[in-house]
């Protein structure tokens, strides 16, 4: 974690605060640390942006959506890390879910060290007012997962990998926060059991959605015997 750690804030703090979105990339990891003990709220805020020295009042005013506007900072702050640090041309030599067990393993280690704003951010994430934003926050950063491995679907595919991933994902996260396992075993044999899932089921639908004539008929190949090809 502490390369990682490295790599964060490296990319994050090139980033020059020049408007309200850069402002919470920026101190968005900053506002997670600090929730174990202020929360989501508007004293995480300036408790990170004094700590950053930043003016606590800029960062109040670009945070002033509330806790739901800190968790999409945070969870686009992970997005770009793992950007940075997993580019689609340096794990393009992996198996597909090698990749997709990757990225989602990065993101894991990324938020290792902050459980307590991951578990206050799931129980306001599950808020009903709060479910077209969750569900938006959650299909990003699945498609950012699968664009980094290397999917071009654009036909329905691509919604429905982005689905499956999301709800894989929110899963793992659900598993994760409440993990005391040796290194996350029991997070990463999970991971592992749906990442199998998916792949069985893409296989499943590949086969299906063949095109007929690569099928076999039986009716076919009866015609086949009565009437040879000339």
């Amino acid at each position: 974690w502490r390369g990682r750690q490295g790599l964060w804030t490296e990319v994050l703090t090139m980033v020059q605060p020049a408007s309200l979105t850069e402002l919470r990339l920026l101190l968005a990891p900053a506002i997670a640390d600090a929730v174990a003990f202020d929360g989501w709220s508007d004293v995480a805020v300036r408790d990170a942006a004094s700590a950053a020295g930043l003016d606590p009042a800029a960062a109040s005013f670009a945070f002033s959506g509330g806790s739901m506007q800190m968790i999409e900072a945070w969870v686009q702050a992970v997005d770009a890390a793992m950007q940075a640090a997993l580019p689609a041309d340096q794990i393009a030599q992996l198996k597909i879910r090698e990749r997709i067990r990757t990225l989602v393993q990065f993101r894991l280690d990324a938020i290792v060290h902050q459980k307590e704003a991951l578990r206050r951010a799931l129980s306001i994430m599950a808020l009903p007012q709060n479910a077209p934003r969750t569900l938006a926050l959650g299909w990003r950063s699945a498609d950012a997962m699968w664009r980094l491995a290397g999917d071009t679907a654009t036909d329905y595919n691509h919604y429905t990998k982005r689905m499956t991933l999301g709800s894989i994902y929110a899963a793992t996260l659900a598993v994760y926060v409440n993990d005391s396992s040796d290194d996350h075993a029991d997070t990463k044999a999970f991971l592992d059991r749906r990442i199998e899932g998916i792949m069985k089921f893409e296989k499943a639908k590949a086969q299906l959605l063949r095109p007929r004539e690569e099928l076999f008929s039986p009716a076919r190949l009866l015609g086949r015997l009565r009437y040879p090809a000339r």
